[in-house]
């Protein structure tokens, strides 16, 4: 994810990093939307998996955004906490 910082640059570059915020919301509305589609047997895994990839795309961009060691740093915090409450009674 975070090896395409280049890609992301450019994607910056030519559309600004507000149109990319509301791209990052706009796509993860879409994955609400199709995983509850999905939930009700309205449409089929790929979908959800196309849906899935455009928000990865855009997690990328947000980490490069607003720092990947600080986006780094949390998720490996937010995974001690998963850590942590899977081995408590």
């Amino acid at each position: 994810m975070l090896e395409d910082r280049e890609l992301y640059r450019k994607t910056l570059a030519k559309w600004g990093v507000d149109a990319q915020y509301d791209q990052a919301v706009e796509e993860c509305a879409e994955l609400i939307a199709v995983l509850k589609h999905f939930r009700r047997g309205k449409v089929d895994e790929q979908r959800v998996i196309e849906e899935l990839a455009d928000v990865w795309l855009m997690v990328g961009q947000l980490a490069y955004m607003f720092g990947e060691d600080q986006v780094k740093s949390a998720v490996q915090e937010k995974l001690a906490k998963l850590e942590n409450l899977l081995n408590s009674p």
